[in-house]
């Protein structure tokens, strides 16, 4: 069937799921040749299709924080810096002042040309490096005063291929400063895999279906996916509230970073605004928000509240959505020199959490309650050197305990999710993997009772970890927990999650607690005990369906005192089986 044949709206659906294999290719090439654990295991990467006006095309399955807004100013960076660009071009982007995220996520970006010499696309692949240059072996330097203490090497569309050949220099010059040169080499080889090869295959099909039907296209699928994003904002009421979080004191901010929100929906214009001005400026640490992770996050908490995932994320869905920001504040567009080095998680979940839980307040039956916060010393960065490989330095970070999913109005939390951020596209690490690759023993993982957020919709129980290094091996854990003062909160009368914490269990078996940001350093014998916040709940928890609190139970996610207490349901034994006591269950629930 020739494109003649096929009615507008096919061909543009068939066309869009071309787009997303294409991306999709992408991905899977830099996963499966990776060489670090964040990478191969984690899945802590991003590919996506950009227009050649920098407008975000397709995005498969790609982290939100990664790819909502971002890769459209490193293009346009890109753009600015090399007007004439051709076949063969690569650039190396990790710039947060110029729309990264943050520096450990370096981005490569390539020019899709067509034989005529001109750029039709750019394909970019953004991926989180085990080292990227820190004055300390980690990629989240929360308590850095400045981009200087930071360390990290930053690149600002650095020109790092031409004519499909690498600039040595730039190599060298990566190689000589990042703790595994190897490592990163290998990890930048997977990376530019994967945009060469969704420039082979976009080349294919623009000469396929032909330049102009892409072009197109893409105005097509701007227009559809800016009118299912009206229709989804027309289905919730208008209002205007003022929302506020905080994140927990830290290195450089020891009162902590206050945040404020203002949420207005328009369901008559069908839009959505947010309002992030009304801010402190930026602090000396590492939270502060890049550009691109203020926008995103931001945009990620209205993605989750309304609640309709058939809206797709891409450069139509955002024209009905309006995010202010101002110059030099936290959660803003910051000023070189402060530091972006946390941007991603941290502060960016306490922009997004607040936004979807805007949206419940203002619409009942939609919004979220909040995720819980990050990252614990399960998410920490690990590194030391390898007794098993004749001494050679490891860096990786780990994901072996991080749960945190926020009930919804329709939902419980989502389990895994690890963070609002990446909407559940990471992924738990295996300890089997993690012991194989580094010389670490994980003493236990489980789930905590009793730590949910309850609600009508209850968040997700907080998970705990305890691991340390094996014999003759010392490990240092540097990590930056927020949410060990300000839980992850509720919405429309759910109540809070629980607070992550970090302990260190010592040689004579006793357990001392931990700074929520610090590097702890480990003798054979001796662990990090990691527990993850719990996610908010949804709703009066007494409302909660009665079967659903008894399956919790029955899970060992709640006690039967927190069924009663809380969710105000009473058991009794049935032979040997617990059941619900329906007339006293009645009576508690009236009472209240």
């Amino acid at each position: 069937m020739t494109n003649e044949t096929l009615s507008g709206g096919v061909r543009t659906a068939i066309l869009a799921s071309r787009m997303e294999g294409i991306a999709r290719k992408m991905q899977n090439t830099l996963f499966r040749t990776a060489r670090s654990g964040v990478l191969n295991t984690a899945h802590d990467f991003s590919c996506v299709i950009v227009t050649a006006d920098c407008q975000l095309l397709a995005s498969a399955e790609s982290l939100p924080i990664h790819t909502l807004v971002g890769p459209d100013l490193m293009c346009e960076a890109v753009r600015g810096y090399h007007p004439q660009m051709k076949a063969g071009d690569c650039y190396l982007h990790n710039s947060p002042y110029e729309g990264d995220s943050h520096p450990a996520d370096h981005c490569l970006i390539v020019p899709v040309v067509d034989a005529g010499g001109t750029v039709r696309f750019f394909v970019l692949a953004k991926a989180h490096q085990a080292d990227c240059g820190n004055s300390r072996p980690t990629t989240y330097m929360g308590h850095a005063a400045d981009v200087y203490e930071e360390g990290a090497l930053i690149f600002s569309a650095v020109k790092i291929q031409s004519d499909y050949q690498d600039n040595q220099d730039i190599i060298r010059m990566c190689k000589a400063r990042i703790r595994v040169p190897e490592q990163w080499w290998g990890d930048y080889l997977a990376t530019l895999g994967a945009v060469r090869i969704g420039e082979r295959e976009l080349v294919q099909l623009g000469e396929e279906v032909g330049w102009d039907v892409l072009d197109n296209y893409a105005d097509a699928w701007f227009d559809y996916s800016e009118k299912k994003m009206e229709d989804a904002i027309r289905r919730l009421p208008s209002g205007m509230v003022t929302v506020h979080s905080a994140h927990d004191p830290f290195p450089g901010v020891p009162d902590g970073i206050p945040v404020n929100i203002h949420v207005a929906i328009d369901a008559a214009a069908g839009r959505i605004s947010v309002d992030l001005t009304d801010n402190i400026d930026c602090q000396p640490c590492g939270l502060n928000l890049s550009e691109g992770c203020a926008r995103t996050a931001a945009m990620v908490g209205i993605y989750n509240g309304i609640l309709d995932h058939t809206v797709p994320a891409n450069a139509g869905s955002f024209r009905r959505i309006d995010v202010k920001l101002r110059e030099n504040c936290v959660v803003g567009i910051p000023r070189h020199p402060h530091s972006c080095s946390v941007a991603t998680t941290n502060l960016a979940d306490r922009v997004s959490n607040p936004v979807q839980r805007a949206i419940a307040e203002i619409a009942p039956g939609f919004g979220m309650a909040e995720t819980g916060p990050i990252m614990p010393p399960a998410m920490g960065v690990i590194s030391g050197r390898d007794p098993r490989n004749e001494g050679a330095p490891f860096v990786n970070q780990i994901f072996l305990g991080t749960t945190g999913g926020a009930g919804t109005a329709v939902t419980d939390g989502y389990l895994s999710i690890i963070h609002v951020g990446n909407a559940g596209l990471c992924r738990q690490d295996s300890i089997e993997v993690d012991e194989l690759q580094y010389p670490l023993f994980v003493k236990e993982r489980r789930l905590v009772a009793d730590t949910e957020g309850a609600g009508r919709y209850r968040g997700a129980p907080s998970a705990y970890a305890e691991f340390g290094p094996v014999e003759g091996c010392k490990l240092e854990v540097l990590y930056t927990a927020d949410g060990t003062i300000n839980p992850a909160a509720g919405a429309r009368g759910g109540l809070p999650g629980a607070t992550s914490k970090a302990q260190k269990r010592l040689l004579d078996g006793s357990v001392v607690d931990l700074p929520a940001c610090y590097g702890v350093a480990l003798e054979p014998g001796e662990f990090v005990i990691s527990r993850s916040a719990g996610g908010g709940g949804y709703g009066d928890p007494r409302t909660r369906a009665p079967d659903m609190v008894l399956n919790d139970i029955r899970e060992g996610w709640i006690s039967e005192a927190r069924a009663q207490s809380v969710y105000g349901v009473a058991l009794r034994q049935d032979g040997k089986s617990l059941e619900i006591d329906v007339e006293s269950t009645a009576a508690l629930r009236t009472k209240a």
